[in-house]
């Protein structure tokens, strides 16, 4: 299938061409490609980056002739509001002769726009590589995942991938894909997750490792395809009932499997699907129901977590420091007579931080760290905002700081990651919409301002910032997060990167460590947490029975 034909971009129609053109930059070398497309994209359908240069894209699609000079006017003021270098109009037929005139003129004042029309996708077609151009190779460890997760596949029907974030599941997971359809030309993939967004992404990061011949299908409430072949990435309600209504995929990926429960969507959409081979693949394998997704997809076929990744260099170094400096020493030499719950401890243990003295605490860190790019994890949307405008005001360089989160429309969020990215918006406060599915590789510094009671959530919000990424040197983490739990998930971290380094016979890589700003704080809560155990997942009504404390550690 040649999806830049003309025949191809006339059955796409206008929402068809973007994807079509978004598809075939990722061929071109383009990185950081981003759909922008809709109401106050100020002139921009799809952002791209290729060497270190902002490119903006136009895109005008007519079933009937040429496009008129309203698409050479949008791409004008996108350029402007951008600050692109390049800028390119992309239509499925040509211009008119106003349009042409129009894009002379400009070209006068040093407004240069080029023009993929019709012929020039054509021909773009032809000159693509067959394959996305890898600017990586699989490390000796996606290789040998490959090879596990093949093995079970082929010899059991499933398979259960776990690797931390970072490490490169999606790839491990793309390039299973990619060889099962070399062994079986023609057979159709279902890739599922729950999101549309983490769908949307999915299917571009299919793109890297299929060729331009096999089609992609997105199937969301938003989107349906009309034939089910090559790989189709879907939502787990809208693949439901392209399986109850025929579709039959050959292998089955279920993307963050964790949310795969003993029953539910996820549950009827695999029993459904039970001739199909069954991949699971997630960095965060631990439910808050306890359902163990082994019963679904098997013992693992392949593990390898934050410490392992770590010790082995593939998972940047961390410089983890827990602000305890709050603690209320009458509670803790009350503890052990009182037998606290959780929720009591929390309550009692932790004397109120204030918002000023973290964004001081910030500001010191901001300026060890280099070429700072951060991350702001926060209680609430109005907490996330409200941190986003103190920023903006503590600082000359946080000026253009930036509140994301699950209220601000997508296209507006794909613009702010833009800019996040090319390093124009240095900081950025959110909840929870960097927990699954955003690639951020130049975040290295992280602070942690909200309570989280899961696991998983934890895990997932400090991989933000664990992707290596080139002049990376390190990633720098402030926890002001008052929570029993938090210390408890800390310093099980500690534990496993000391032992992991102790496991390989290696020396703990510089700059690795969890650290507390109260060192007699920290002596303490290493003790107690010693003592109390499974406190990392423990229940808020749970009581605890902490030893007594006879004076200073």
């Amino acid at each position: 299938m040649n999806f830049l034909s003309g025949e191809e971009l006339l059955r796409g129609g206008a929402t068809g061409l973007p994807i079509a053109v978004e598809r075939a930059l990722w061929y071109l070398g383009f990185v950081d490609v981003r759909v922008v497309d809709g109401a106050g994209d100020d002139g921009a359908d799809l952002l791209a980056v290729r060497d270190g240069e902002q490119w903006i894209f136009q895109c005008k699609w007519s079933s009937r002739g040429a496009v008129d000079r309203q698409g050479v006017d949008d791409l004008e003021r996108a350029f402007t509001k951008y600050q692109a270098e390049k800028a390119v109009l992309v239509t499925n037929t040509g211009l008119t002769k106003s349009a042409l005139e129009r894009r002379q003129a400009l070209q006068g004042v040093g407004i240069k726009i080029t023009v993929w029309d019709g012929p020039t996708l054509e021909a773009i077609w032809r000159r693509m590589p067959n394959r996305v151009p890898n600017a990586y190779r699989l490390r000796d460890y996606q290789g040998a995942a490959v090879a596990a997760v093949e093995r079970d596949l082929h010899g059991q029907g499933r398979a259960l991938l776990v690797l931390a974030t970072g490490l490169g599941k999606t790839v491990v997971g793309g390039e299973v894909i990619s060889r099962f359809l070399e062994n079986k030309p023609g057979a159709s993939v279902l890739v599922t997750a729950h999101t549309k967004e983490l769908v949307a992404q999915l299917e571009k990061a299919m793109w890297r490792h299929i060729d331009k011949a096999t089609p992609t299908r997105l199937a969301t409430g938003d989107t349906k395809p009309k034939t089910y072949d090559g790989v189709v990435i879907g939502t787990v309600e809208t693949a439901l009932g392209a399986v109850q209504a025929g579709f039959e995929p050959a292998l089955v990926m279920v993307d963050e499997t964790h949310h795969v429960g003993e029953q539910g969507m996820f549950a009827r959409l695999l029993d459904l699907c039970s001739s199909a081979a069954q991949l699971g693949v997630t960095a965060t394998p631990w439910r808050g129901d306890k359902f163990d997704i082994t019963a679904r997809f098997g013992t693992p076929s392949f593990t390898m977590g934050i410490a392992e990744g770590m010790a082995n260099g593939f998972l940047s170094t961390v410089d983890y420091r827990l602000y305890v400096d709050n603690i209320d020493w009458d509670v803790v030499r009350q503890a052990s007579k009182h037998g606290y719950s959780v929720r009591e401890l929390n309550r009692v243990l932790f004397l109120p931080q204030r918002d000023e003295e973290i964004v001081e605490r910030l500001r010191t860190a901001w300026r060890r760290t280099t070429d700072p790019r951060a991350i702001v994890f926060c209680q609430t949307i109005e907490h996330a905002e409200r941190i986003a405008t103190m920023l903006t005001g503590a600082d000359a360089l946080w000026r253009r700081a930036t509140c994301l989160h699950s209220g601000v429309p997508r296209q507006r969020r794909q613009v702010l990651l833009n800019e996040f990215r090319l390093g124009r918006v240095p900081i950025m406060t959110c909840v929870d919409i960097f927990n699954e599915g955003v690639d951020v590789p130049d975040v290295n510094l992280i602070a942690f301002l909200r309570v989280t009671h899961s696991r998983r959530i934890f895990v997932q919000q400090l991989g933000r910032g664990l992707r290596l990424s080139p002049g990376k040197d390190s990633l720098r983490v402030l926890d002001f997060v008052s929570d029993i739990r938090r210390v408890a998930a800390t310093l099980e971290l500690r534990r496993s990167l000391e032992a992991e380094a102790e496991y390989l016979r290696i020396r703990k890589r510089e700059g690795t460590g969890v650290t507390f700003s109260d060192k007699t704080a920290g002596k303490l809560l290493d003790h107690w947490i010693e003592d109390a155990a499974d406190l990392e997942t423990a229940a808020d009504e749970v009581r605890l029975q902490f030893p007594p404390f006879e004076g200073s550690f």
